[in-house]
């Protein structure tokens, strides 16, 4: 995000994407789990994973980006989380994908609700929307936990999606 390098919160350092952590992307986007309410598709291979991360625009074009979530009690990638900008929308969502190992332990709330509070606070967002499959509980979860509401139903990819927003 313009001028930030990196957040930090109670339990985790977050820092702009760059193609150092492409292992870790591609290893997260291999989990049949992890993917199941996204309708992303794995990286063909480590090198599909490198060139995501060499084009990301994000930052240079609208200010705003998926980071990589970095525990700091092990100073390991344990997943993203994010503003993104979708220009054909004209609107900023938040997102979050961690390993199933962090699940259910708090991260994706600690991390969204932080970006939440820069976009808001610093960037001078004055809306921001949340995609979840209906069948994806935990992202409901975290998006109501984080302040959003329901706003509508949509069509996800063919399966039954919902807006949240703030």
């Amino acid at each position: 995000m313009k001028g930030i390098e990196y957040i930090e919160t109670e339990r985790t350092i977050m820092r702009k994407l760059t193609t150092e952590y492409a292992i870790d992307f591609y290893t997260l986007n291999l989990d049949e789990e992890v993917l199941k309410f996204t309708g992303d598709k794995p990286f063909e291979n480590l090198q599909s994973a490198v060139d995501f991360l060499a084009n990301y625009d994000q930052y240079q074009k609208y200010g705003v980006g998926r980071l990589a979530v970095i525990d700091k009690a092990t100073l390991k990638f344990i997943g993203w989380c994010g503003l993104k900008y979708s220009q054909d929308k004209n609107e900023y969502d938040i997102g979050f994908r961690f390993y199933r190992n962090y699940w259910n332990r708090g991260f994706a709330t600690e991390t969204a609700k932080e970006c939440l509070d820069l976009g808001f606070s610093k960037l001078q967002i004055e809306k921001i929307v949340g995609r979840a499959m209906k069948e994806n509980i935990g992202s409901i979860k975290v998006l109501e936990k984080i302040g959003m509401t329901f706003k509508e139903n949509f069509d996800f990819d063919g399966q039954q999606g919902v807006i949240y927003e703030l």
